[in-house]
């Protein structure tokens, strides 16, 4: 996907019964995925007025959101049938694992129907994106 800020939205929405710690986890882990997946969604690096370096940011908003589990499962179901989003779900079982050989290890024993979610990442068209998530209230 290549985003582009006058079309599309992102937003990361957090599992509401996580301690804070582990929702401020979810949330950075799906946004590191995001910059990394996503073309175009973080700006060039830029320079102060005395040379010190500031990398890209990301080009628009990202909202970060709290929700039921269940909700977000229904939000990566319904996310799922639309070419026009994309998604990054971050699960409970990762967040578990201290490695990401454990995490690739225990995965391939879960099935996607048994994998509950710490939080998921959208992005895609605006009002598509909105219809999701647009009713939740901001993690705080």
């Amino acid at each position: 996907m290549i985003f582009n800020p006058a079309e599309h939205r992102c937003a990361i929405v957090v599992n509401q019964d996580l301690s804070n710690g582990l929702a401020m986890n979810a949330a950075s882990v799906i946004g590191v995925s995001l910059g990394n997946k996503v073309n175009n969604i973080v700006g060039e690096d830029l320079n102060s007025a005395d040379n010190i370096n500031y990398p890209g940011v990301i080009y628009a908003p990202l909202p970060i959101l709290k929700s039921p589990e269940q909700y977000i499962k229904e939000i990566e179901v319904a996310a799922l049938k639309v070419n026009e989003i994309y998604i990054i779900p971050f699960s409970l079982l990762a967040q578990s694992c201290r490695t990401y050989d454990e995490y690739q290890q225990k995965l391939l024993e879960h099935e996607y129907k048994n994998i509950q979610l710490a939080g998921i990442g959208l992005v895609g068209n605006k009002k598509v994106v909105t219809q999701l998530i647009g009713h939740l209230p901001l993690f705080r």
